[in-house]
């Protein structure tokens, strides 16, 4: 692997494990430095992050970021993208309640279970695989269980639940955005 691949590779694998964005640059920065100055002496870049890059990445994000951290992390901002849902709904259908059926649980829920699927074995997926995703998976699930379970509302979500969902992320995202804009202003500094 080429010390761009082993980067990138630790960088998606550190995104993935909720590894904030201003401790992943200096990671990054410290993971190259490392490899240049073995490349240098005349090592490969095996010789620093072993032969299995991901066991690296993995065990240094458990360094770094510890579970609990990671975990906050992680369900903020599962949270944030499970707020949008119902907001956008709110916001189309112009109204402060939103009757929940079984169908739309269903969908979401299988959307969300391969989504989960395939990040944890293959990665980030984007955008066109995530709408193939969606024609593929979720909407057999809506309509078999759209025509089991039928119209029946399970239970009303009022409006409030939106912004419950997505404030615990603000944070986080203010984090990533000072982060980039810094990492951004740093490197245009240093030309």
């Amino acid at each position: 692997m080429t010390n761009e691949q082993i980067l990138a590779a630790c960088r998606s694998n550190w995104g993935y494990r909720g590894v904030a964005e201003a401790d992943m640059r200096e990671m990054l920065d410290e993971l190259s430095a490392h490899l240049e100055d073995a490349e240098a002496a005349g090592r490969t870049a095996q010789d620093v992050v072993g032969p299995d890059v991901r066991a690296f990445a993995a065990a240094w994000a458990r360094e770094r970021a510890p579970f609990t951290r990671r975990a906050l992390r992680t369900t903020a901002m599962a949270c944030f993208v499970l707020g949008w849902l119902p907001l956008f709904t709110f916001l189309v259908h112009r109204t402060t309640a939103m009757d929940v059926r079984a169908h739309y649980l269903a969908f979401w829920a299988a959307i969300g279970a391969v989504t989960v699927a395939w990040e944890l074995r293959r990665g980030t997926m984007r955008m066109r695989h995530q709408w193939l995703l969606s024609l593929v998976v979720g909407l057999p699930v809506l309509v078999l269980v759209k025509w089991l379970a039928g119209e029946r509302v399970l239970f009303t979500l009022p409006l409030s639940v939106a912004p419950i969902l997505l404030l615990p992320a603000l944070p986080y995202i203010y984090a990533d955005m000072r982060a980039r804009r810094n990492a951004k202003n740093g490197s245009t500094q240093a030309c």
